[in-house]
């Protein structure tokens, strides 16, 4: 242990004597501390939250599809999805997103 504080002094007592290099390290780590900050911030809300809606399970993905071009999740044009919505009898509320 006594290792590990004579480190320690020995440590402090170089950044002090050079006081350009503890500034950069000192820049340096708090920008990294604070774009991990930021990253992790938005990870949390983006990807690990729950949706904020009362029954996330029970919401859908509608695609078309073009079965002989093989195509089996085709992007929705607007004036489809508007036929869709007003046509619909099956689901409570059907939204457009992009």
């Amino acid at each position: 242990m006594g290792t590990v504080w004579q480190d320690l002094r020995y440590g402090l007592r170089m950044l002090l004597k050079h006081p350009g290099f503890t500034a950069v390290a000192v820049v340096t780590l708090a920008l990294g501390i604070g774009a991990n900050t930021a990253i992790f911030s938005i990870v949390t809300a983006v990807l690990l939250r729950p949706l904020a809606f009362e029954a996330p399970e029970r919401l859908f993905i509608i695609w078309e599809t073009v079965p002989r071009k093989g195509i089996l999740d085709n992007p929705v044009s607007y004036p489809n999805f508007r036929d869709w919505k007003e046509r619909n009898r099956v689901f409570e509320e059907i939204a457009v997103f992009r």
